[in-house]
């Protein structure tokens, strides 16, 4: 069974057509970027998976749940970065990743465990004590993707994590992305940049105008 299934999406904003019949499936343990210049209809296909817009037309299951009636369960099974987002600056590292991790109902000594050994997956261990508006841009990112690990989902939805980012910090995002590969998550990114993504992939899906005009492996 694939861990994600869309069929034939379909979303119009007032007149216009974000989505035009989007298909597409992802299977256990794959990595798949989703490719294509801003406005293609990434982001829209993106939040319509974690219930955050909804579907004119089509269907999405994740590991087998219809996410379009479901999406108060999907979310415990999916972790969604995206593009831009909010940060409670006013807490420090290790507050912020306990409060996420209590949203779960992870809490005391086995919080600080988890959360301890996700910022050390991030490289971000010697910041646990710094205000999250202390933070550098790039670890901003590297701290919400850790934030997105807390309830251990099966499908991860980035949207853009290198975005904005210079190259050493897209970089950091990266090597974490591919550590997460090695543990056999299944994760959807996308960027509108082939390049820095074509070795972490497994395969690739080109949007161009709300629809996929290519399905396949990286070459």
């Amino acid at each position: 069974m694939a861990m994600l299934e869309v069929k034939d999406l379909h979303v119009y904003y007032g007149v216009i057509q974000a989505l035009k019949g989007i298909s597409f499936e992802v299977n256990q343990g794959e990595v798949i970027a989703l490719i294509g210049a801003n406005g293609a209809g990434k982001t829209t296909t993106m939040k319509i998976m974690a219930g955050l817009v909804q579907a004119d037309g089509g269907s999405v299951k994740i590991s087998g749940i219809d996410a379009l009636k479901e999406s108060r369960m999907i979310k415990r099974i999916i972790g969604y970065m995206p593009d831009f987002f909010g940060v409670y600056d006013n807490l420090k590292v290790m507050e912020y990743m306990e409060f996420y991790a209590s949203i779960y109902g992870i809490t005391g000594s086995k919080a600080e465990k988890l959360c301890r050994k996700l910022m050390e997956l991030v490289d971000l261990t010697d910041k646990s004590e710094f205000l999250v508006d202390e933070l550098s841009r790039g670890m901003k990112q590297r701290l919400c993707l850790a934030r997105c690990l807390v309830h251990d989902p099966k499908l991860l939805i980035l949207d853009e994590p290198a975005s904005g980012l210079d190259p050493r910090a897209r970089h950091g995002i990266q090597k974490i992305i591919k550590r997460l590969k090695e543990e056999k998550k299944t994760i959807i990114i996308s960027s509108h940049i082939l390049q820095e993504l074509s070795e972490l992939c497994t395969s690739v899906g080109v949007i161009d105008h709300g629809k996929m005009v290519v399905r396949g492996t990286v070459d």
